[in-house]
């Protein structure tokens, strides 16, 4: 089945036009089972852009999806159009009393800083203790991956001494855990960033599994029984050309920058780069949105009780 997103969102004709099932709201209102309602609370700057990637993995699955934008309330994008926020965008304190099936937290550019010193901490802390009244699962990736865990379990994230850049190898860990069901013994995920969470002290923390792993770039993937929720700290979401896009842009700028691991053949970025997460990048998003359906209560005010 398709996702309901509205007709007039740039990702409705990026999707449609790839071969993902989209509907609109009225087609949507003609039937009679329940979709399940996705929220995005998208951190990252270039807001289509992320719109797209994600869109595109959960629309992938047979069932009816009802994405909704979010915004952090103050915060202000200088890089996507005033209007398209203002459209297709509602603040948190505008839904935060409403329910939801699943939320994508999206990564965030502010690595460098501390968690309590990013402007919308506060309001995002109240997002991570919503989640537990008012959303059945959390998805929590990147840097809102790292936020969530450290805001539950007080596991720190630390400074890497360059930057994690490129497509490493992970090993599926829990091979029995339905948020991996069908996947290979590995996958190459695309990772950018800054940062890491040490294995070590995730294990220390109750309750927290880690579900993918790297011997290169550490923990990945990391599933909270006890909050609903999954973190990764990777990105299966982003598209062919992402990682090439952010070294283009870095080279340009002047800035340190590695040519992205794994990435192109023979590491020549003169090359197209190849793209070979896209399957495990669906597996994983299509496991989420099928537990989620497996579970979440038909009537939608049960969610968090």
């Amino acid at each position: 089945m398709p996702i309901k997103i509205p007709a007039d969102l740039p990702a409705f004709d990026v999707l449609t036009n790839e071969g993902v099932m989209v509907m609109a709201e009225d087609q949507a209102m003609r039937q009679d089972i329940r979709p399940l309602r996705i929220g995005l609370l998208n951190l990252m700057p270039k807001k289509i852009q992320t719109e797209n990637q994600f869109a595109r993995l959960i629309g992938a699955t047979p069932l009816q999806i009802d994405l909704s934008l979010i915004r952090m309330t103050e915060h202000r994008t200088k890089t996507t159009a005033a209007e398209h926020m203002a459209e297709f965008y509602r603040p948190f304190q505008e839904v935060k009393d409403q329910k939801f099936d699943g939320l994508i937290i999206t990564g965030a550019p502010i690595e460098h800083l501390e968690f309590q010193d990013v402007t919308y901490w506060d309001e995002i802390s109240e997002v991570f203790d919503w989640t537990q009244t008012n959303v059945h699962s959390t998805f929590g990736v990147c840097w809102g991956g790292m936020a969530m865990i450290n805001h539950f379990h007080d596991v720190k994230k630390h400074m890497l001494d360059a930057k994690a850049f490129g497509c490493f190898r992970h090993r599926n860990l829990d091979s029995a855990s339905p948020f991996l069901r069908g996947f290979s013994d590995d996958c190459v995920i695309p990772v950018s960033r800054w940062t890491e969470m040490k294995q070590d002290e995730i294990d220390s923390a109750e309750g927290l599994k880690t579900l993918l792993g790297s011997e290169e770039v550490g923990p990945c993937l990391v599933e909270d029984p006890a909050h609903r929720a999954i973190y990764i700290f990777n990105h299966f979401e982003y598209e062919s050309d992402t990682l090439k896009q952010e070294y283009d842009r870095d080279v340009a700028s002047g800035a340190p920058i590695n040519v992205p691991k794994n990435y192109y053949p023979d590491d020549d970025p003169s090359q197209s780069p190849q793209n070979r997460w896209r399957s495990h990048a669906h597996l994983l998003y299509g496991n989420w949105i099928n537990e989620i359906y497996q579970s979440t209560p038909f009537d939608m005010n049960a969610i968090g009780r």
